[in-house]
């Protein structure tokens, strides 16, 4: 795959990585970041797995917006995208891995038109794309 960029930017971590801050280029990331209360840290800050999970349902509500829209189909105002973050063991080399729930909240369209938007969503969408094959994933539209 090649991609010709229209946007950049970086983000820096310091301190001790899940035990720090993260600052973005523009400023408006600022945070200290610990370790949830279920990994053993405090949660008294965010962490890795809640910013990409933030990242990852905006960028798939803006994918699922576009198909809807190039599809014809006008999607109710109350629409909600929801992707759960979770991280674990992995067993295969005891390490760490994540898993991606994605539901989609689209009220008042038919159970399989809502699916299958949700479907070409998830083909479309970059998060989703970066995390193919490497990340246990499902996408589940309700209505």
């Amino acid at each position: 795959m090649t991609v010709t960029p229209v946007y950049k930017v970086w983000s820096e971590s310091s301190g001790g990585g899940r035990d720090g801050e993260v600052v973005s280029e523009s400023g408006r990331i600022d945070l200290e970041l610990r370790p949830p209360v279920e990994m053993g840290g405090s949660g008294d800050g965010s962490n890795p797995e809640e910013l990409f999970s933030a990242g990852y349902a905006a960028c798939y509500n803006g994918a699922l917006h576009l198909v809807a829209k190039n599809a014809g189909v006008a999607l109710p105002d109350d629409t909600r995208v929801r992707v759960t973050v979770g991280i674990g063991k992995d067993d295969a080399d005891d390490g760490f891995g994540l898993t991606v729930a994605i539901d989609v909240d689209t009220p008042g369209l038919d159970q399989e038109q809502a699916q299958q938007l949700a479907d070409q969503a998830d083909a479309f969408c970059p998060y989703s794309k970066a995390v193919k094959g490497n990340i246990a994933k499902t996408v589940t539209a309700t209505v």
